[in-house]
This record gives C-alpha cells, structure tokens and sequence, in this order.
C-alpha cells in the first residue's frame, strides 16, 4: 500500500495497514537528526506519507541586514533567535486602513513553476498545496496582534475590508493550485492559545468564518481535501470547522484538547493529523515513553481510520535526538 492510498483510506474513515504518518522539523532540529545518522537526505528515513508544497514567489523574502528578513507583503521578520519563522518587527499598517497599501501579486510564475516537478517527485505520496498565514495571521502580521484584535471592536469595517483583501488574494492562489493534479490543500492560520480562542468564538465567527468557508469551499467544489492547521485550544469551534468543509484538523495538540475524546466526538467527521506531545512528552520524556504514546495513538486514535500521526508541530531544537530516533522506530515498528 503506498503513503497515498494509506492517507485516502484514512480519509475515508477505514483502517489502513498501518496508520499513516508525517514528521516536520524545525532547522536546528532537522540538523541534528541528520547528523545523529549521517545522512542530510532524510527522506528516506522517515518514511512521510504527506507531500507539502508552498507557493512563494521566488522573489517573495529579501534578507535586509543579518538575520533580518522581508516578505512579499512587507512584512518584517527578525530570525536571529528562531530560523525558521521568526518574529514580527514593527507594523505594516499603522493606521486602519488600506490607503497606499500593495498586496503582492497572487498571479507570480514562479509561484507554481516548480509545482509540476514537485508532484511527479512525489506522485506516490498524498499531495497538499500549502497556504500559511492564510487569513487571522496574514491580518495580525500587516496590522499588528493588539492592533487588529482593537480594531475587531473599535474599527470592524477596517477589519472586513481587510480580511476581504486577503480573502481574494488567497482566492486566486487557491484556483491557479487547483488547475494541478494535487489531492488537497492546507491552510495555515493560528486562531488558539492555550486556552481558548484568541479572539474569541463571537469575532471568530463573524470575521473568519465565512471567508474561510468560500476559501474551503473553492477546494471542495473542486474534490480536493481541505487540511487546517491551527494552534491552540480551538475545540470550541470544532462543529463549525466541520460545517464549512474541514477534512484534516493538525496540530491536534494533546496539551489543549483531549485527543481520545475527540476522536471519539467528531472522529466521524473529521481526521486528525498530530496528537504527539511536543510540549512535554518529546522534549522531556524519555524514549520509551515517546514509544508508549505513540503505540497509544496508533491502537486508540487511529482505530478505525480518520488519523495522521505526528508531532503536535515541526519537532524543535529541544526534542533530543534519542527522542526523535524513538519517535521514527515507533512508528516503523506498527
């Protein structure tokens, strides 16, 4: 059986063979694990059954001092502490409004140029086009985490004028993806902390809520997958999730949410791709009891289909590497 028809019969709600898997890594993690065995070529190794491509342009980041990088919406991102994503310096748009503001262009060739040797790569794996920070985040980074979180209250037509702008920006990523032979795609867009929802389920549904549904809606029409990934206790709005077209729910964090009674409650309807601790059980548990959790996923969580195990997020410098070589035996030994 390939990482495919493994991930569609998931999908599908049905036991698969083995229940299907997909690790992600931060940089500094991902270079010790490839030191550990001697190989920068991981891939083999780790055996993933998802297939993710992004859609930057090839001009979407400069580097404009040390560490410090820009993207296509110029936004400012200070990597010197963290690599991979970074953080937020400064604030796009100081006032609330558009005026003067450019939205990089969603039509970019080099954005898909190298989607169709991508696929043919990875043909025997299940096919996910990404688009992070695809609503909430993408607002939050132009305008600011306080700032927009104010304006839901203080200024909601800025707010809706904003996210529509996003909304079509996406939209036309979404169609342009959805010409290639893909099986799905993911969406990236924090909404949680650790407990609970950070603008609350009121804003959540009045300003996210339906574009996410014409977002989601565009892939389903389509027949594709829709596979959210969204940190945090967001179960609150798990019905909704559901409602408008989630198929695949990550990081299905065990820190915020209880991931047997999840399963047991909407595992029906939905197929979670995560569950593995990454705030305690990795970084601070011991090798066999990364082993424990994992046989418990697989035999609990992935009874009956509708699961993807993984980490609770991509694994962080903190994972030791005899953790992250537990985590990969426990998976081949199902």
């Amino acid at each position: 059986m390939t990482p495919k028809e493994r991930v569609r019969l998931a999908l599908a709600h049905r036991q698969p063979d083995r229940v299907p898997h997909h690790f992600d890594f931060t940089q500094p993690a991902c270079a010790a694990l490839a030191a550990y065995y001697g190989e920068d070529n991981l891939e083999a190794i780790l055996g993933n059954h998802l297939a993710i491509a992004g859609v930057e342009a090839d001009n979407e980041w400069e580097e404009i001092r040390p560490g410090v990088w820009r993207d296509g919406f110029g936004v400012v991102w200070d990597r010197t502490i963290d690599p991979d994503i970074g953080t937020v310096s400064g604030c796009v748009l100081l006032r609330p409004n558009l005026k003067g503001y450019r939205f990089p262009d969603p039509h970019e060739p080099s954005r898909f140029a190298r989607l169709p040797a991508f696929i043919s790569k990875y043909r025997d794996r299940f096919i996910l086009v990404s688009i992070g920070f695809s609503l909430f985040e993408r607002a939050w980074t132009l305008r600011g985490m306080e700032n927009l979180l104010l304006d839901m209250v203080e200024h909601p037509a800025f707010v809706e004028e904003l996210l529509d702008a996003i909304l079509e920006f996406n939209l036309a990523l979404i169609h342009r993806a959805l010409d290639y032979d893909i099986d799905g795609m993911r969406f990236g867009d924090d909404w949680g902390q650790q407990r609970g929802l950070l603008m609350g389920a009121r804003h959540w549904r009045r300003y996210l809520k339906p574009r996410l549904a014409r977002m989601y809606g565009a892939v389903k029409a389509a027949g594709k997958v829709v596979c959210i990934h969204s940190c945090g206790d967001v179960k609150e709005i798990f019905p909704d999730l559901i409602e408008i077209g989630v198929d695949i729910f990550n990081p299905f964090q065990p820190e915020v949410m209880d991931v047997h009674w999840m399963k047991k409650t909407y595992g029906a309807h939905i197929t979670f791709y995560g569950g593995i601790s990454l705030q305690h059980t990795l970084p601070h548990g011991t090798p066999a009891q990364v082993k424990a959790e994992v046989r418990d996923r697989i035999t609990t969580v992935g009874q009956g289909g509708g699961y993807i195990l993984a980490p609770s997020h991509a694994i962080t410098r903190d994972v030791p590497v005899k953790n992250m070589v537990a985590l990969i035996e426990a998976v081949c030994e199902q």
